[in-house]
């Protein structure tokens, strides 16, 4: 369990970014290299301590309204010229508004697309769009610029000129950049995998602001409405394992605060989906062995990326081993019956009664009594904790009441 409740939200934020730049082959570092450019054209530009860290926070959110859509995600860093572009900066807004905590980054997202020169949805135009949109905006087109197949000293002339050329962006801004140009270190930190992966670490500002538990599932359930938005079969999922593990935690005596950490954990344990393209998760026939080798990958992302939130650890590994069974034939660590903890077997059982209530791309939902056969086959085959099925099984009609509620 967590031993104490106050998280700095860059550790949250940080493992959430991760989380957006998921492929099927590992994780990218857009959204990390995005904010580096943008904390540089901040400070030069002498932007508060406050501005900065909002930027910082923007920057590696802001491709959020991409994130459950594959295609749109290729089509946004290839083009900064079609209207759709503007697509997801809108959904990102709508996705972080009515938060108490990250509502401050929905305006600079939303606009981060917006073009210096008008002719965007918002009618806004030259300074009208907020500074630290326009900020983003450039960062975000150097980035998408850089071929990592070739030295970045060989490629910063064009990335400029390219920059100089397009009446998008900022022409302060442009002047700005320039200047940083000539500065070596400025290209360097952009491409050193070993910055990029930890200047998080250099920053100062964290101290200030601390996240409790209610903040962390405030935030938690933003992300299960984005990794549920992968497929319109899986709507509701994670909020519905979040609400049968807190239930099944509940019933079997854990505290209040215990029992909100296995919400979170129902929360965030398919997070590591986002690594896997829409048209496996939408297929309506079986999986193929490769189709099926890329689904095993989403709890092992889901542990990683959690593991880096400070005091997450115990969450980190419930998500990560929910689909470990006792037999030893789950995945991805193949643990068996005593290396699988309580915790991770509750969520195994919550995520496996809500997946088979609910429809999916290849079958309708399942009845109750159906979805308790095949749990009971599973006790059987030493896959499923006995214990903790025979408590869902006690308050089926309960639980089956928590996921049709809306």
């Amino acid at each position: 369990m967590l031993s104490h409740f106050q998280i700095h939200p860059v550790s949250f934020i940080r493992a959430m970014s991760k989380a957006l730049e998921l492929s099927s082959t590992g994780i990218s570092k857009h959204h990390r290299r995005t904010a580096i450019i943008s904390r540089y054209i901040g400070m030069n530009l002498g932007i508060s301590q406050n501005q900065l860290q909002v930027l910082i926070y923007a920057s590696l959110l802001h491709d959020i309204g991409a994130a459950a859509n594959w295609d749109e995600k290729h089509f946004i860093a290839h083009t900064d010229e079609d209207n759709l572009v503007f697509n997801h900066a809108e959904t990102g807004y709508c996705i972080l508004k009515d938060s108490a905590r990250l509502g401050v980054l929905a305006e600079p997202i939303r606009y981060h697309h917006d073009r210096f020169c008008g002719g965007n949805p918002s009618g806004l135009v030259g300074t009208e769009i907020p500074l630290l949109s326009r900020i983003i905006h450039v960062a975000d087109r150097i980035e998408v610029q850089i071929d990592d197949s070739q030295h970045i000293f060989r490629q910063r002339d064009k990335i400029i000129s390219n920059l100089e050329k397009n009446i998008f962006f900022d022409t302060e801004i442009i002047k700005v950049i320039r200047d940083m140009s000539k500065i070596d270190a400025f290209w360097l930190d952009i491409v050193n995998i070993d910055y990029v992966n930890n200047f998080i670490n250099t920053l100062s500002f964290f101290e200030k602001l601390l996240f409790d538990l209610n903040d962390m599932i405030s935030i938690a359930e933003i992300f299960a409405k984005v990794v549920d938005a992968t497929s319109p079969f899986t709507a509701t999922h994670s909020n519905n394992v979040a609400k049968v593990s807190k239930e099944l935690a509940r019933v079997l005596g854990f505290s209040e605060q215990e029992t909100d950490q296995f919400y979170l954990a129902g929360l965030l344990h398919d997070l590591g989906k986002l690594a896997i393209p829409n048209k496996i998760l939408n297929k309506r026939g079986k999986l193929d062995n490769d189709e099926y080798e890329i689904i095993k990958q989403h709890p092992y992302y889901s542990y990683r990326i959690m593991e880096e939130v400070d005091g997450f650890q115990t969450i980190a590994s419930w998500v990560g081993t929910h689909h470990e069974r006792l037999d030893g034939s789950g995945y991805p660590f193949k643990l068996k019956s005593a290396q699988i903890s309580f915790g991770s077997r509750l969520l195994a059982v919550a995520d496996i009664y809500c997946a088979l209530i609910e429809s999916r791309s290849y079958r309708d939902g399942m009845t109750i009594d159906h979805a308790l056969e095949v749990m009971n086959e599973m006790v059987r085959e030493m896959k499923l904790d006995v214990n903790i099925v025979n408590v869902l099984r006690q308050h089926t009609e309960l639980l089956y009441a928590l996921i049709q509620k809306k």
